[in-house]
């Protein structure tokens, strides 16, 4: 099961789910309004998630009298001059940025990738041990996790503020990447997935055959865990990259910006007026966020629904 190609799993899951389905008694199985009922919801939240992007990609082909000129839905230039448009676009871009956009994307890019990395190992490690381990004061450390999810993150960002400039670490980089690498969520998700999918016989055998807790960790656990650690990387990754407050309080120098703050800084100058140029430049900057998924999506879909099919 663990060799077999995601793809093919899906696919077989769908096929087995579908005769399931079949054999459910008539009072159970779903009417025809129900299924129209749900194809029309579903595709209604697809048009709701899918029409800003379309917007985007039309808007950043336009000069700024074309946005409030044209058809808001399509293109104001033809199709044939519509690489020429974006083209112009993106040297104006280039030119309000002083030739800086690809750095705040690079630095986006790193404070992402490094917390949602640390934050990753730690939420796993955290979580496995509260999980399978028992010590005094873990329901105090239970309740304090949970009660920070409550707790909105812009409250804690003046503080973390007063922590790191006392520590002198402000207007760097690990004024950003160290509170984002802290997140109860991948905590709560990573306890969650340790508690159900962790055997506890597992963990006593590999004790019996000599295997120390470390080792234990690195060589079995995190493979078991590794779907929710797809989980919560993507969920801290895109946090970090959306995350604007954090880097408005914390950075000072223009190199060292992520690109949601670096593209506010544009729409703050009172003579910045190239919309199209914004457009592009928010457009570029979601891109590496949407490859990641891709990317990870495969491994995602096969996590959550491992163990749903017997063999």
């Amino acid at each position: 099961m663990t060799s077999a190609n995601p793809a093919r799993l899906a696919k077989k899951q769908d096929k087995l789910l579908k005769q399931k389905a079949d054999e459910l008694p008539r009072s159970m199985r779903p009417t025809k309004v129900v299924k129209i009922t749900t194809i029309v919801v579903l595709v209604f939240a697809l048009i709701y998630f899918l029409f800003p992007i379309y917007w985007a990609i039309i808007a950043s082909t336009k000069s700024p009298s074309q946005l409030v000129s044209s058809n808001g839905l399509w293109f104001a230039v033809d199709l044939k001059k519509i690489p020429q448009a974006v083209a112009t676009n993106y040297s104006i871009l280039l030119g309000w940025t002083h030739s800086q956009f690809w750095h705040w994307v690079f630095n986006s890019l790193i404070y992402s990738g490094v917390s949602a990395l640390i934050g990753t190992v730690v939420s796993v490690m955290a979580g496995y041990g509260t999980a399978k381990f028992q010590f005094r004061g873990r329901g105090v450390v239970m309740t304090i996790a949970m009660s920070a999810l409550l707790m909105p993150s812009a409250l804690m960002t003046i503080p973390q503020y007063s922590i790191f400039n006392a520590l002198h670490l402000s207007n760097t980089m690990l004024a950003v990447i160290i509170p984002c690498s802290v997140s109860p969520f991948g905590f709560f998700l990573g306890r969650v997935y340790a508690q159900s999918s962790v055997p506890t016989e597992l963990l006593e055998a590999a004790r019996i055959d000599g295997a120390g807790e470390a080792r234990i960790f690195f060589t079995i656990v995190l493979r078991i865990l590794a779907p929710a650690m797809v989980t919560i990387f993507l969920f801290l990754f895109v946090a970090t990259w959306n995350n604007f407050l954090l880097p408005l309080m914390m950075l000072s120098s223009e190199n060292l910006f992520p690109v949601t703050l670096g593209l506010y800084g544009l729409v703050s100058l009172p003579v910045f007026t190239d919309r199209g140029a914004l457009m592009m430049g928010s457009l570029l900057g979601v891109l590496p966020v949407i490859v990641l998924f891709f990317c990870l999506q495969r491994f995602w879909q096969a996590g959550l629904t491992a163990g749903s099919v017997k063999e």
